[in-house]
């Protein structure tokens, strides 16, 4: 009981200073209107001029790549900032296990960005007093958003905890996380595929190993590990356990690094 009392605690306190700081509004305020950019402009959503009641390619197709930029920005602050100060050593000599430290600042961050989430409701409004949507369909639209945000943002976390400057902190996380998009990007999944023949073929006429003659599998599993393509899975309004193992997975992975790296300093 005292872990959770340590966990409310240091929850409350994180979501206080993002209250009380201007960061918060900044990024709910930058967030609605890039989001509201992106789905209602011609040639990007084009909500409008598709005459379509759904929301999975004007609205939910930007949220990927809004949070690529927006959510590390929330991110970096999170160890950078306790490095700066000092402030990390003075909490390890509080009665509180780093690891309640590390999933109270990140819960804080969890509900944050849930409530920029859930402040784009007033689309689903809109999409149903225009059409006949299917609400279904776009509930699995917000369930993959909200987890590539956590899965972002236990990245973020992680290169915060690496570095005391919260500028090299966002850089890395930001590539981090363009990574993980553009690895499921089929632009980029056809130019590898492309770079996999031409590697097969010299293999087969050089007389290379035969392991080199069947590389299908890389690009297979280059997808697999792609976020984008878990996002783009869930969009079509089917909650695939596979989808949902590999969003617990990112996020493990980047809590536990953050714990991992916060003892090792």
């Amino acid at each position: 009981m005292q872990g959770l009392r340590n966990i409310k605690t240091l929850t409350l306190r994180e979501l206080y200073s993002y209250f009380c700081s201007p960061i918060a509004y900044v990024f709910l305020i930058l967030f609605l209107l890039l989001l509201g950019f992106f789905c209602w402009a011609d040639r990007l959503g084009s909500f409008y001029t598709r005459g379509h009641a759904e929301l999975s390619t004007s609205f939910f197709l930007w949220h990927p790549w809004l949070f690529m930029i927006l959510v590390p920005a929330v991110g970096m602050r999170f160890w950078s900032e306790e490095l700066n100060s000092g402030t990390l050593e003075l909490l390890c000599t509080l009665p509180i296990n780093l690891w309640q430290a590390v999933f109270a600042k990140y819960l804080a961050g969890i509900i944050f960005l849930a409530i920029a989430i859930g402040s784009c409701f007033p689309m689903v409004i809109t999409v149903n007093y225009l059409g006949n949507p299917d609400n279904g369909k776009i509930l699995c639209g917000f369930l993959s958003s909200f987890l590539t945000a956590a899965a972002f943002l236990s990245l973020s976390s992680a290169t915060s905890a690496l570095t005391r400057n919260q500028v090299i902190s966002f850089i890395v996380s930001m590539v981090m996380c363009l990574l993980l998009i553009l690895s499921g990007f089929q632009p980029v999944l056809s130019a590898i595929k492309d770079i996999v023949e031409r590697v097969e073929l010299i293999s087969i006429v050089q007389n290379g190993p035969q392991f080199m003659r069947d590389l299908n599998w890389v690009v297979d599993l280059i997808n697999e590990l792609s976020l984008y393509s878990h996002f783009q899975s869930m969009q079509k309004g089917i909650i695939d356990s596979r989808d949902i193992i590999y969003y617990l997975s990112v996020i493990l992975f980047g809590n536990i690094s953050t714990l991992i790296i916060l003892k090792n300093r």
